[in-house]
């Protein structure tokens, strides 16, 4: 499965690089694309239900090993933040302008998009398929609508991803309710929160 999506993700970002299309457009074309032929699959070998926690997550069915795994690949995304922070705030204002610099766009571009694609993965059994692509969206959009400057948008964003992971995960547990739905609820409840303090301040 990791071998598939860091693939997927790399023909995704040549795509992106071919089009004029934004990423939001190309990733959601992909991951529906992606969907639908491994549900088409699941239906084909008669195991679907067996594959179903795949698509809303089980929090219960992650193993020790599994959690190893997320915690080093937090490390690795980590390190790669850290000494890549200028380089990829500079590709994400201008491409043409990074290149200029001398920063290795494509390079670092997709390292980027296979991590993205390697925690993707490792979180699908947590979170679901049908949930995974909020839980990249709403933290980062819940972030803009109140970060000053970049710095602030990526540290409000771990923050809104942390909080609303461990919140989500103590609801789940007390109410009943699936994990990746719980989480999902709560990174919305913050979106549209930060939402109402961005209309405030610009009043």
């Amino acid at each position: 499965m990791i071998i598939f999506a860091i693939v997927f993700a790399l023909l995704l970002n040549y795509v992106k690089n071919k089009t004029t299309y934004g990423a939001d457009t190309i990733i959601s074309v992909f991951s529906s694309i992606a969907i639908a032929i491994g549900l088409a699959i699941l239906a084909q070998t008669g195991n679907f239900n067996g594959y179903s926690s795949y698509l809303v997550g089980d929090i219960l069915s992650i193993t020790d090993t599994e959690i190893i795994y997320v915690f080093l690949i937090a490390i690795v995304v980590l390190v790669f933040w850290y000494f890549t922070f200028n380089q990829l705030h500079l590709i994400s204002i201008n491409t043409t302008l990074a290149k200029s610099k001398g920063v290795k766009t494509k390079k670092i571009d997709n390292i980027f998009v296979v991590l993205i694609a390697i925690v993707v993965m490792v979180s699908i059994r947590w979170i679901g398929i049908l949930l995974i692509n909020s839980l990249l969206i709403l933290p980062a959009a819940s972030s803009r609508n109140i970060a000053k400057n970049m710095r602030w948008y990526h540290l409000y964003a771990i923050i809104f991803s942390i909080f609303s992971g461990v919140t989500g995960l103590i609801l789940s547990y007390y109410y009943n309710i699936p994990t990746g739905p719980m989480i999902v609820i709560i990174s919305g409840a913050i979106y549209f929160i930060t939402l109402g303090i961005k209309s405030k301040c610009r009043a």
